[in-house]
């Protein structure tokens, strides 16, 4: 860690939100660019530097600082400057000689203890004098108060986002209540005020205490994937977090219902948001369904003609499905692997285009969205970037408030938007996704119920369908290749909780018996480095291996280890990169792991011209890393659809390795083939509903590698995690209405 120390000369560039700022700074005659956080800044002021040099691919050399101190003014002619610099509004450089020629080395003593002195200078009334001592002021009250809670570990960023939300108040807060803050302000949870409450002596059975630590349960049942807790188990989990008596949190929570924070529907205990949320996706959706006069003669007329310019015989759910399509303004289709959903959505939008409507579709993964792509040939997208999400999104924004820039206000320009892999959805980005649609719009949402449930909040897809509230077809008859594919088939038979053969006569699944780690490892790399790129025509790398955890013997993070080292083994031209415990190399394959609607990526010509340019990367992201550059300290990643990234090294924690990944971000993809490492794990974990959603990620061949007996006893358990979500019952009672 360096120091430097000089003054600020010239404000470059300035993040009020967040105080990221740029600056030409004057130290010992030398300019050096600085960057870093700084919460109030003046051109002019003196700053005491710590951090480091750092080397920008487009602007060269930089100072990073981490931290700072602004020090006084050392004589008459740093004083002079800081005023002469606009710091100090109304004050310009003949202004600032005037007030330092007539008070000298006393003049910031007289700014803030005599203001009224000011009036003495030539140019300056009384008035003037006042303002320029509150800005004065203003400014002092910042740093204070950013000095006062960096005390209790608070970053300089988080301290700012307080003070802004409470000004002078921050003090009287911070001793009596902290716990407002773990509402109020965006970045501080429970768990950070509850550690300022006990610095300051609060007890551990107040009232401010255990209403934030109900709210805080609430939203730890959310990151658990729950829209609601059930009363008895709220209190339960608040109980273990706070260890207060039961009955202490069972009377709070009727309190914050009654101060309307929390919604209490039976034994459903909401946080405010969630419920409101359910409700409105539950109106919206109503107001959506609506039936349409189609004549029946012309619907079949369009069946018949979609047969035959496909040249497909679609089966009665097939044309089943068109017609409700045609005739409802919101239409659900599920159907598990090798129903003919594909053939289906291609036909309903050759419907829709032959009749002359504009026609949107998207998915909820990049992956999802060039499958949808491939497979009907029209164009499909995120959901995220068919809403056009902002690439300037505020931190904690991730409620559809604000996210998109269609919403109700701007609404999305289609008369039909469909929707694939409908599983993956959760509630938050399906009322993101409602809003953004306009009254009139058809809405068609395709998925398999049976995969595993979404990331995020919610049960959207089972909720719709166990609602019986909207019109559904399920597909039923099995398509792909002629009804022979052992996947598929052994896909419905696991639903249906049925043992398949696994004597490897099949010419697309197989089980290879093995039961130590490291023999079913070797198995692994000898299928994916050498046997089944040739059987399926594809390279090792789109070859996947699936795994249900992250860690263990077979979990993602070793397996990704071992992988590595044979599948892009450390070579000389190839540059290499050690962050945390991940050593990230040329070549390797890459997963982005976090929803990042920053980023920026290009789209490049063969000759590195930049040809396209956008914000937004994903949560599931698969890339190849084409580049390091120890010197810029920046790693070059190429994702699909030749988009290009440049991750800095300290944001290399949004990648991870991908030779491995689990069951659950495979959802959304399909792969030439899929390689399935298998020992004894928990049983909430492996059940039926992983498996079926790991099979069924697989095109041309599954492999299982491991113990039949764990494959047998996942196919007989149906346990899995119970996820709370009221969707269902607000959809009825609406419709009930």
């Amino acid at each position: 860690m360096e120091e430097i120390q000089g003054y600020v000369e010239h404000v470059i560039f300035r993040n009020a939100d967040n105080g990221y700022t740029v600056f030409n700074f004057i130290s010992d005659e030398d300019e050096i660019t600085c960057v870093g956080i700084f919460p109030v800044i003046d051109e002019g002021e003196i700053l005491l530097l710590r951090g480091e040099y750092i080397s920008h691919p487009t602007y060269g050399e930089q100072f990073k600082a981490h931290s700072y101190e602004v020090k006084p003014p050392e004589d008459v002619v740093a004083i002079e400057r800081y005023l002469a610099s606009d710091a100090v509004k109304g004050v310009g450089p003949t202004l600032a000689a005037r007030i330092v020629r007539r008070f000298q080395a006393d003049t910031f003593r007289i700014m803030e203890q005599e203001p009224e002195r000011l009036a003495e200078v030539k140019g300056i009334s009384e008035r003037m004098a006042m303002e320029i001592s509150n800005q004065m002021t203003e400014k002092k009250d910042l740093r204070d108060a950013i000095m006062f809670l960096g005390k209790y570990g608070l970053s300089t960023n988080l301290a700012v986002r307080i003070y802004n939300t409470y000004q002078s108040q921050i003090y009287q807060i911070i001793q009596q209540n902290p716990y407002r803050m773990a509402e109020e302000v965006t970045g501080v949870g429970f768990k950070i005020a509850d550690e300022i409450a006990g610095k300051v002596g609060i007890r551990t059975d107040s009232d401010f205490r255990i209403q934030s630590g109900i709210l805080y349960t609430l939203t730890q049942g959310v990151a658990w994937g729950h829209t609601y807790l059930p009363r008895t188990e709220l209190i339960r989990v608040a109980q273990d977090l706070l260890q207060v008596p039961e009955d202490a949190i069972d009377l709070h929570i009727t309190n914050l219902a009654m101060d309307k924070k929390v919604v209490i529907k039976g034994d459903q205990v909401y946080s405010k948001s969630f419920y409101r949320m359910e409700q409105n996706v539950a109106g919206m959706l109503h107001e959506l369904n609506v039936v349409y006069e189609e004549l029946p003669a012309h619907i079949t007329q369009g069946i018949a003609r979609i047969e035959k310019e496909e040249q497909v015989e679609l089966d009665e759910w097939q044309t089943e499905a068109i017609r409700m399509a045609a005739t409802h303004g919101l239409f659900l289709l599920t159907g598990g692997p090798g129903t003919g959903k594909t053939t289906t959505i291609r036909s309903i939008i050759n419907y829709f285009v032959s009749e002359g409507y504009d026609v949107l579709l998207a998915a909820p993964t990049g992956r999802a969205a060039k499958r949808m792509s491939e497979a009907t040939g029209y164009e499909a997208k995120t959901i995220h970037r068919l809403l056009e999400v902002r690439g300037a999104m505020t931190e904690g924004d991730d409620r559809g408030n604000g996210m998109f820039e269609r919403n109700e206000m701007n609404p999305l320009e289609a008369d039909v938007v469909i929707i694939d892999e409908m599983s993956m959805v959760d509630i938050t980005l399906f009322y993101a996704l409602l809003k953004g649609i306009a009254d009139g719009t058809r809405l068609i949402l395709v998925g398999d119920e049976n995969q595993l449930p979404s990331v995020g909040p919610g049960n959207v897809l089972r909720d719709l369908l166990a609602s019986n509230c909207f019109p559904t077809v399920t597909l039923q008859k099995i398509f792909r290749q002629s009804g022979q594919s052992d996947i598929v088939i052994n896909a419905h038979k696991i639903h249906r909780g049925e043992h398949v053969s696994i004597d490897n006569k099949s010419e697309d699944f197989f089980l290879l018996k093995r039961y130590q780690a490291d023999v079913i490892i070797s198995v692994v790399l000898q299928l994916v480095q050498q046997k089944l790129p040739k059987y399926v025509g594809a390279s090792s790398y789109d070859i996947q291996v699936l795994t249900p955890t992250r860690k263990g013997l077979l979990g993602v993070e070793r397996l990704n280890v071992i992988l590595q080292q044979y599948l892009n083994p450390a070579s000389p031209s190839k540059k290499e990169y050690q962050s945390g415990e991940r050593l990230f190399r040329e070549g390797d394959k890459v997963m982005h792991i976090h929803n990042n609607y920053q980023l920026e990526w290009e789209i490049r010509s063969k000759y590195g011209i930049p040809i396209d340019k956008g914000l937004g990367v994903f949560n599931g992201d698969v890339g190849i890393i084409k580049e390091i550059n120890t010197y810029t300290k920046r790693v070059t990643v190429l994702y699909d659809e030749n988009k290009t990234v440049e991750y800095p090294f300290e944001g290399l924690s949004e990648l991870e390795l991908a030779y491995a990944i689990t069951i659950h971000k495979s959802q959304g993809s399909e792969y030439p083939a899929v390689v399935i490492p298998l020992l004894p794990g928990p049983r909430m974990l492996m059940n039926r509903n992983l498996l079926y959603t790991a099979i069924t990620r697989a095109r041309k061949c599954m492999t299982i590698v491991g113990d039949e007996n764990t494959f047998y006893q996942m196919i007989d358990n149906t346990e899995q995690q119970k996820r709370y979500s009221g969707l269902r019952e607000r959809l009825i009672e609406q419709r009930d209405i």
